[in-house]
């Protein structure tokens, strides 16, 4: 047996050992759109993981991982999702924020905020999207001013997930006054539990509230949580979108799978199946999802993958709609809460806006990749 193999072996007997008892009622439970269920269950589960060392696999071992070579991390995120085990909580200060550290930030900033990232003491979110700058994110105009030992962070951030559970949040903001586009920003770490920091809660359409909009009035921040040189900020941003992109997205694909699975099941038993549109586009969603798992184990471009599995995923969404029939126009009685198909569709949606929009993945592969003539600026 090869050392991946074991390494399956041991993730698939320890999941089979542990997601049981109290914790088996968690299979299945939270991820996009569901953020909100059994959140307090699920941070419990994932400090019993911290605990028996299965956080962090991909870090080196110097920082509290396990050195898990890409295949062994492959393995481990295949395992979990087919053990049906839950959506994690703490993937942003893990996948984002951990490798950005142990890559560019100094050993300061190792020691303080690795530690609590892998034991799940400290939660983490993303701000990067604003008003104003969503997928221009260039446009940042959050600003940070140095005074003393702080600095003084004013401005709002918006589509900020799970902020309402965290309690820091990597933040990108403009600290040379007059600087311009990728110029003159600077990446700061920042506690949201201070004076000054406001965080509002925004209303889905499947009427759950995982992202919120955060205001920023004055929050200060020790001078030290600043990773990299002051106005090298958009490098170290650039960083942390491409270990968000990275291979737990083929744990995601396992989840898509069982989508897949349980939609083709409900199309034969509601005799869908029985039209020949509909058995084209569940071939062809199959079809498409096998040419994701093939690009993701190649290394695909990360903005060609992001545009494929969007897509692919919107698109089923709308299939499972057209499976489900007029039904599925329809909430079950008080308190009207939506099925999984409804919520798919519904979330769905968000699928190729959130993490770069399709628009502008689109540029970033014909310029970047295809060398392409850049679109005309003003």
């Amino acid at each position: 047996m090869s050392s991946v193999e074991e390494f399956r072996a041991e993730i698939r007997g320890w999941l089979k050992t542990h997601l049981s008892g109290s914790f088996a009622a968690l299979k299945g439970r939270g991820g996009p759109g569901r953020e909100h269920e059994a959140f307090a269950e699920r941070l419990a589960w994932e400090r019993h993981m911290a605990a028996h060392d299965w956080t962090c696999v991909g870090w080196p071992k110097e920082y509290g991982g396990r050195g898990a070579t890409i295949e062994e991390q492959i393995a481990f995120h295949e395992e979990y999702a087919l053990a049906d085990a839950p959506a994690r909580v703490n993937h942003i200060g893990e996948q984002l924020l951990g490798p950005t550290l142990i890559d560019h930030g100094s050993e300061e900033q190792k020691a303080r905020f690795l530690p609590p990232v892998r034991a799940v003491e400290e939660l983490w979110c993303q701000g990067y999207s604003e008003p104003g700058a969503g997928s221009d994110l260039a446009a940042v105009r959050t600003r940070a001013e140095r005074e003393d030992d702080a600095w003084v962070v004013t401005g709002q951030k918006v589509w900020t997930s799970l902020a309402h559970e965290a309690q820091w949040c990597f933040v990108l903001a403009r600290t040379e006054p007059g600087s311009r586009r990728h110029a003159g920003l600077s990446y700061l770490l920042v506690p949201l539990d201070r004076p000054g920091v406001e965080i509002r809660p925004i209303v889905q359409l499947t009427g759950t509230s995982e992202f919120n909009e955060v205001f920023f009035d004055g929050a200060r921040t020790d001078a030290a949580n600043v990773v990299g040189a002051p106005g090298d900020g958009w490098r170290i941003a650039m960083a942390t979108l491409g270990y968000e992109r990275g291979v737990s997205t083929l744990g995601q694909q396992v989840g898509f799978r069982r989508e897949l699975d349980a939609l083709v099941a409900l199309a034969r038993r509601n005799g869908a199946a029985a039209d020949p549109d509909i058995r084209d586009r569940l071939t062809r969603a199959w079809a498409g999802l096998e040419a994701l798992r093939a690009g993701a184990l190649r290394g695909t471009d990360p903005s060609a993958a992001k545009l494929h599995w969007s897509h692919w995923h919107r698109d089923l969404g709308e299939l499972a709609l057209e499976v489900c029939g007029p039904a599925a126009t329809l909430a079950a009685a008080a308190p009207y809460e939506l099925d999984d198909w409804q919520r798919l569709f519904l979330f769905s949606r968000a699928d190729t806006v959130y993490a770069g929009s399709s628009e502008i993945q689109r540029n970033i592969i014909a310029e970047r990749v295809l060398g392409l003539p850049k679109e005309p600026r003003p």
